[in-house]
C-alpha cells in the first residue's frame, strides 16, 4: 500500500471515529435521561385513606356533576390500582353514590366514619349469622389477629366460636372458609383505615 492510500484510509478511519464518538456521547446522555425517566415512573405516591378522603372532599365541594363524575372515576381508578385498597373499593364507591353525589355533607370525614362503622357492624353481624358463630369469640379472634398477625391455634379458636358442633368432615371445609371470611373482614374494614 502506498503512502497516499494509507493516508486516505487513515482519514476515513478518523472521520468514522469522530462520528461514532459523538454518537456514543449523545447516546450516553440519552440513556441517563431514560434512566431518570424510568425512576420517575417507578416512584409512586402512596395512596391511602387520607388521600382518598381528600378526593372525596373535592367531590363534596364541587357542584358540577360532570366534575364530580371525573373525581369519582379518579377515586375508582386509584382504588382499582392499589392492592391494599382494592378490598375497600365497592364500599367507598357506595359511600360516594349514597352520601356525596347530589348531596352536601358538613364533614366528609365524619360522614365517612359513620358510614364505615355502620357497614362494618353490618358485615360483622352478617359473618357471624351466616357461619353461625359466637360474636364475642369472633371479636377476640379479630383482636388477636390485629395484635399478632399469626394467631396460635386459630383453627381451634374458630371451632370454639361455632355455636353448633360440626362433624370433622364438615369442619374441614368450614373452618378454612371462616378464616378466609375473617381475614377478608379485617382487610376490608380495619387494615389501612387509619387516616
Amino acid at each position: 500500500m502506498d503512502e497516499q492510500t494509507f493516508e486516505d484510509y487513515k482519514s476515513k478511519y478518523l472521520d468514522l471515529y469522530e462520528k461514532t464518538k459523538e454518537q456514543s456521547e449523545v447516546e450516553k446522555a440519552s440513556i441517563l435521561n431514560d434512566i431518570d425517566f424510568e425512576i420517575e415512573l417507578m416512584h409512586k405516591d402512596e395512596v391511602n385513606v387520607a388521600y382518598i378522603l381528600n378526593l372525596l372532599d373535592q367531590i363534596n365541594d364541587n357542584d358540577d356533576t360532570e366534575e364530580q363524575q371525573k373525581k369519582r372515576q379518579q377515586v375508582s381508578d386509584l382504588l382499582s390500582g392499589d392492592i391494599d385498597l382494592r378490598s375497600k373499593k365497592e364500599l367507598i364507591e357506595k359511600f360516594i353514590d349514597e352520601q356525596l353525589v347530589g348531596n352536601k355533607v358538613a364533614s366528609v370525614q365524619d360522614a365517612f366514619d359513620a358510614y364505615w362503622s355502620k357497614e362494618q357492624r353490618k358485615a360483622f353481624f352478617q359473618l357471624c349469622e351466616e357461619e353461625n358463630l359466637k360474636q364475642t369469640k369472633v371479636e377476640k379472634i379479630i383482636e388477636e389477629k390485629l395484635f399478632a398477625d399469626e394467631v396460635p391455634a386459630l383453627r381451634e379458636k374458630v371451632r370454639k366460636a361455632m355455636k353448633e358442633k360440626q362433624s370433622i368432615l364438615v369442619r374441614k371445609k368450614s373452618i378454612p372458609r371462616i378464616i378466609d371470611k375473617i381475614n377478608n373482614f379485617i382487610n376490608t374494614f380495619i387494615e389501612g383505615m387509619a387516616a
